[in-house]
């Protein structure tokens, strides 16, 4: 089989290609990151201020509200670009983190490193190591969205129609003893370069 790869600059939420000049489009978690940290959680007279945290890791319902309708948007601009950019009966398979139907966001393992990483902030915070009001003003930009949640956005756009979607078992990923040094190696790995960029090291 011949195929042809390339690497193009822009954002994946907008247009990258021409039209129908795709056949096969794989993305693999990248569409948890939605395009910007919603302004409302840093107004101090909004029900969905963030104060005291970095994430919608066990914040309140109005907190979540907001990542869920950003993340929504971002997806109905994904999906549309990918229509036009796809050649008639294209196929295109995305693998995201997801966050099984009722289960609290803090109990899977990326809420977990979430709420570990703001309590260190607002320790540093309350030590004066950093300042209070930057901690208050970084939320990360990610969402995981329930397999409900995709199937809704999906239908409601009407440019693809679902062949299959499944859900692994992420709990298992949490069986027998944590390493910590594990964790951490993760943690870094994905947020040292956007955190010291916030503190203005980077």
């Amino acid at each position: 089989m011949q195929y042809f790869a390339a690497g193009v600059p822009g954002s994946f939420h907008l247009r990258l290609f021409p039209d129908s000049s795709i056949h096969f489009v794989h993305s693999s978690l990248c569409l948890h990151r939605i395009s910007k940290s919603p302004e409302v959680l840093q107004n101090k007279a909004s029900p969905a201020w963030n104060k005291g945290r970095i994430h919608y890791t066990s914040a309140p319902d109005e907190v979540v509200e907001v990542y869920a309708s950003q993340f929504a948007e971002d997806m109905e601009n994904f999906l549309n670009a990918r229509a036009k950019e796809l050649v008639p009966k294209g196929m295109m398979v995305l693998i995201l983190t997801a966050t099984p139907k009722g289960m609290p966001y803090s109990e899977l393992p990326t809420g977990m490193w979430y709420d570990s990483l703001s309590s260190v902030l607002m320790d540093m915070a309350k030590e004066e190591i950093i300042e209070e009001s930057k901690v208050d003003s970084f939320n990360l930009p990610y969402y995981a969205a329930s397999v409900e949640e995709m199937e809704e956005i999906v239908e409601k756009n009407g440019c693809f129609r679902i062949q299959r979607m499944e859900s692994s078992n992420q709990s298992a990923w949490m069986k027998g003893p944590v390493d910590i040094p594990v964790w951490v190696r993760h943690m870094r790995a994905a947020m040292e370069g956007m955190t010291l960029w916030k503190w203005g090291y980077g």
